[in-house]
């Protein structure tokens, strides 16, 4: 990258790209859909943004770091915490994401869809508690 590394606004930005597994380069290596990023006017660098697919495997890598294993030897439990995380990112709206999460947790494509449907299913109880306290709370029930 001809971009100075040591620019403040580089600094500032490049733990997000690197967390987001984008790639950093000069203003004018850039194509039209990378992101030109300015700094007081001045164009200091430019992003390439990672393929959605690229997405998902760089979320499980930081995943894995954050657990310090594999995130296949995580207990079910650890497991099921992973999917909810992954789900809040997205990464179940890529195509074949379910596959690619199931081989990464070292589980079948069915036990991803049931802890999904559990925690769908929780939050759904919880939802319905809250309108029901609503109701009694109005009517003075």
């Amino acid at each position: 990258m001809a971009a100075p590394l040591d620019h403040p606004f580089v600094a500032a930005v490049k733990p997000l790209i690197d967390a987001m597994g984008g790639e950093l380069m000069a203003p004018g290596e850039a194509r039209p859909d990378d992101v030109v990023l300015a700094w007081e006017g001045e164009d200091v660098l430019a992003v390439r943004l990672p393929q959605l697919s690229d997405s998902l495997d760089h979320i499980l890598a930081a995943l894995e770091r954050r657990h310090g294993m594999p995130l296949a030897e995580l207990d079910r439990k650890t497991k099921q915490s992973v999917v909810r995380i992954l789900e809040a990112r997205g990464a179940f709206s890529v195509r074949h994401g379910v596959e690619t999460v199931a081989s990464a947790l070292g589980v079948s494509r069915f036990t991803v869809y049931n802890y999904l449907n559990r925690e769908n299913a929780r939050e759904n109880a919880r939802e319905n508690a809250r309108e029901s306290a609503r109701g009694s709370a109005t009517t003075g029930e």
